[in-house]
């Protein structure tokens, strides 16, 4: 077995949209270590933690655009971020109403 090869954010053409269970969202604050808040569509404010894999991959700065899956049993408060968009698919999902008022 090879090592796995990481694909950067340049070499990823599609663009992902949030299904069910998913909401947009903008990131307000970095708290330290994987824990950020992000302004989300739905209207509630989240703490969120980057996922382990997107971790190691890409770096997340205030006002980000990013895809959260809210937690099933605190689902106003918490979530995990499991994407991070370009600044060019951030714009797009701005044209096309995705971010709404944010």
């Amino acid at each position: 077995m090879g090592k796995k090869k990481v694909l950067s954010e340049e070499e990823i053409k599609e663009l992902v949209l949030p299904t069910e269970g998913q909401v947009l969202g903008i990131v307000t604050q970095l708290l330290g270590y994987d824990r950020v808040m992000v302004k989300c569509v739905d209207g509630y404010e989240r703490l969120a933690r980057i996922r382990g894999k997107l971790k190691r991959r890409v770096w997340i700065k205030e006002g980000d655009v990013v895809l959260v899956a809210p937690w099933d049993f605190a689902y106003e408060t918490r979530g995990d971020i499991l994407w991070r968009y370009t600044a060019n698919q951030a714009e797009w999902l701005r044209k096309n109403g995705y971010l709404g008022d944010l």
